[in-house]
């Protein structure tokens, strides 16, 4: 599972890569220079570092469950190291599915 989100990220890492300045620039003039720090960033940025942030969270879920059949950890860190994976495993599936449904209605868009 790790895997597959390692690769999605890695996917998502090479069309930040193929973005070009230009589009960068008309996003820039559609928000009406009103950009901020956050706001800098593009859509492949942000979602190549939400991918991270999901392996990362589920990296560190998977090690403490290591550390809690050990003994060496806590259960209540355990637990919440589980729980925090959980939710952002959902948060991701959730963003995707809303892409992908984004995606399909473009689709379907009259030309």
């Amino acid at each position: 599972m790790i895997n597959a989100i390692e690769t999605i990220s890695a996917a998502i890492s090479t069309v930040k890569d193929v973005t070009t300045t230009s589009s960068t620039s008309s996003a820039q003039s559609i928000l009406g220079g009103a950009a901020t720090a956050g706001a800098s960033q593009s859509f492949a940025e942000v979602m190549g570092n939400m991918a991270t942030e999901v392996t990362n969270s589920l990296k560190r879920s998977e090690i403490s469950s290591i550390q809690g059949i050990r003994g060496e950890a806590n259960t209540r860190e355990v637990i919440d190291a589980v729980m925090n994976a959980e939710q952002s495993l959902q948060t991701a599936i959730a963003i995707r599915d809303k892409v992908v449904s984004a995606y399909l209605e473009i689709a379907r868009m009259a030309i």
